[in-house]
């Protein structure tokens, strides 16, 4: 597992584009036969990708976490974004996932294992996991459960779909919070008018864009704001301090997770256009 630590806006406001791409872009999740991991200080959230081709993949990095099993003092969210159907083993219970299903898994679990259904047509699945103090039970959730509200305009670009999956009225968790985010063709914009929430972190996942589209996204405090270019089925690293926007060259979809002190979405600190620099 690759760990990232945390930085200061401060300094950010001094670095490269290359710089900013190693601090904050995850680049290389999804890999055949692999479960590739993240450990961002921020908020102690990871980030993963697996794509099982064989063998079902353990989740497990007793060297990183130093703990008996990874979800001693975790929980975890699985998002599928593509291929065919996943197959996820709780404590010896299956749970199959299709495209843009969830399934949270609470603290204490021992044995999570992810499979593909059809090793020929292998699943994309993408996890993020937070501490967590307490436990809550298992639960899959579908996109048609999640809740789906349509909001923006085409006339603003950013006409979209938005469902929430992990939070205080859906599926319950300690602190983790996730949902999705599909722009309708045509729109490109995401969270703008932006904004920031200082009590907790975010880390997005960019994914169904085609290989020649990309995504600037916006990040840095609204007064000293910088971006990344950003291709499909990569992530960012939001630090909380920071705006969270993006526009694309087509639409896509996003997959957008929290973690820190706050369980709510209202504490969001909304930036006036005027104000952004």
């Amino acid at each position: 597992m690759e760990v990232r630590h945390t930085t200061n806006p401060t300094d950010v406001k001094q670095y490269t584009t290359e710089r900013l791409r190693k601090e904050f872009l995850v680049e290389n999740l999804f890999e055949p036969n692999k479960i590739n991991m993240v450990y961002s200080h921020y908020d102690r959230l990871i980030i993963g990708g697996a794509t099982p081709a064989g063998e079902a993949l353990k989740l497990e990095d007793p060297e990183t976490l130093k703990t008996e099993y990874f979800l001693e003092r975790r929980e975890i969210g699985f998002l599928h974004i593509g291929g065919g159907a996943a197959v996820i083993s709780v404590d010896g219970e299956s749970y199959e996932l299709t495209k843009l299903d969830v399934l949270y898994v609470g603290k204490g679990k021992r044995d999570v294992q992810i499979a593909s259904k059809d090793n020929a047509n292998p699943a994309k699945v993408y996890l993020v996991s937070a501490l967590a103090h307490a436990e809550y039970p298992t639960r899959k959730m579908t996109a048609e459960q999640a809740n789906p509200t349509p909001l923006g305009s085409i006339e603003t670009s950013n006409e979209r779909v938005i469902n929430k999956y992990i939070h205080e009225d859906g599926i319950q968790s300690c602190q983790l919070m996730l949902g999705v985010t599909t722009l309708k063709p045509g729109s490109i914009w995401n969270t703008m008018p932006t904004h920031v929430h200082d009590r907790r972190m975010e880390a997005y996942l960019y994914f169904d864009l085609n290989d020649d589209a990309r995504v600037f996204h916006m990040m840095g405090e609204p007064t000293e704001t910088r971006h990344l270019v950003i291709a499909n089925e990569q992530a960012v690293i939001s630090p909380p301090w920071s705006i969270h926007s993006g526009a694309g060259t087509s639409n896509y979809a996003f997959c957008w997770a929290m973690a820190g002190e706050n369980y709510s979405f209202s504490d969001q600190e909304f930036i006036p256009m005027k104000d952004l620099k």
